[in-house]
């Protein structure tokens, strides 16, 4: 049981670097972009598209560092403490997650999009 726990430790830091690597990477890609746009597109424009690209990697990113969290404690701490631990990091990054959305789409997580409705209807 032990070698399990500590198995499934390691593919628990794997999963949460997997994570910070997404953001890293994300971050210097849009950076990367914006750098190269800087000459073609409006400062107004590439400011937005910027927050996005970055926003959509910080989403992308804290997906795994939730999935991190669950795993090291579902499997490896079974503590009291360590439950509402858990519970405290998902209701900030699950808080996160729905600002961000709520900032790059321009509307609630759950709300439709009227247009994308209305095109795959036709």
């Amino acid at each position: 049981m032990n070698d399990f726990k500590e198995f499934t430790t390691y593919v628990t830091y794997a999963i949460e670097a997997f994570g910070v690597v997404i953001i890293l990477v994300g971050c210097t890609a849009a950076t990367a972009r914006l750098l190269q746009a800087l000459r073609t597109q409006r400062m107004s424009d590439l400011y937005h598209e910027y927050r996005r690209n970055i926003g959509r990697s910080i989403l992308l990113g804290l997906e795994f560092l939730i999935a991190g969290d669950v795993i090291r404690t579902v499997i490896v701490s079974h503590t009291l403490s360590d439950v509402a631990a858990l519970a405290l990091m998902v209701i900030v990054r699950t808080f996160l997650s729905f600002t961000l959305t709520l900032e790059i789409e321009g509307k609630l997580p759950w709300a439709t999009d009227r247009s994308r409705d209305s095109n795959q209807a036709a």
